[in-house]
């Protein structure tokens, strides 16, 4: 289980040297919507092949489309919840969040960076961390933590304070990967694939309703071919 939270909290790092680098480097926001597009397509990857497929082999159908379900109107609950007391714009890069509710604001990332991690941590009880997964967890959490960053620097937040919020996410990001471990545990046989297409729906939520909205906005008819080079490159990873 150490393990476990050491992979998570490594993949939500991630977030910490993207805020790092809006605050220094100030990239353009077509960037940081490529990024956002290529780990959007790693990650749809990893759950078609590592969550859903699995998910199959112990259960029919009709069960894992239904906690598929459940995991993604639960993770929609929430957004919606933090989205009507200001969080709704914890992504935009443009400094909407000026607006939004700081508390939201913290406590929609961390919502974000849940499920990833929390499917994380069935890899490492499998042996081997999933290259795949783990890419498109980085690639995810960079642009993210680009974005938001980029937007709360716009909103004059400061640096200390976003680094702050950043790392409360990485802890409970880790915290989410152990539990994963726990509740993933194959030898737990139904429950654990039952718990694969749970975190596979609150993950497609994510990617849906906070990634390729913010990718689209800035990159267009190209958001596509980069999510599609993403799933390609995931693919070709998962074979490894």
């Amino acid at each position: 289980m150490a393990e476990a939270f050491l992979w998570g909290a490594l993949s939500s790092a991630a977030l910490l040297v993207g805020a790092v680098i809006a605050y220094q480097l100030r990239p353009g926001r077509r960037l940081i919507a490529v990024v956002m597009a290529l780990g959007t397509g790693l990650l749809l990857g990893s759950i078609s092949f590592e969550l859903i497929d699995e998910a199959l082999k112990t259960r029919t159908v009709g069960i894992v489309g239904l906690y598929v379900l459940i995991g993604a109107g639960l993770f929609t609950l929430g957004d919606w919840l933090l989205s009507r007391r200001g969080g709704g714009d914890r992504k935009d890069s443009a400094g909407a969040q000026a607006a939004g509710s700081p508390l939201a604001i913290v406590l929609g990332s961390v919502l974000d960076g849940i499920p990833e991690s929390f499917v994380l941590g069935l890899t490492v009880l499998q042996g081997q961390v999933s290259i795949a997964l783990f890419a498109g967890i980085v690639l995810s959490n960079l642009p993210e933590g680009m974005a938001s960053s980029a937007g709360l620097r716009v909103a004059r937040w400061r640096q200390s304070r976003v680094l702050l919020m950043w790392s409360a996410v990485v802890l409970v990001s880790a915290l989410a990967a152990a539990a994963g471990y726990g509740l993933l545990d194959p030898a737990h046989g139904r429950a654990g694939a039952l718990a694969q297409a749970f975190a596979a729906g609150a993950l497609l939520a994510m990617l849906s309703n906070t990634m390729l909205p913010e990718a689209y906005e800035v990159e267009g008819l190209l958001t596509g071919p980069f999510v599609v080079a993403g799933f390609a490159a995931s693919l070709g990873l998962s074979a490894l």
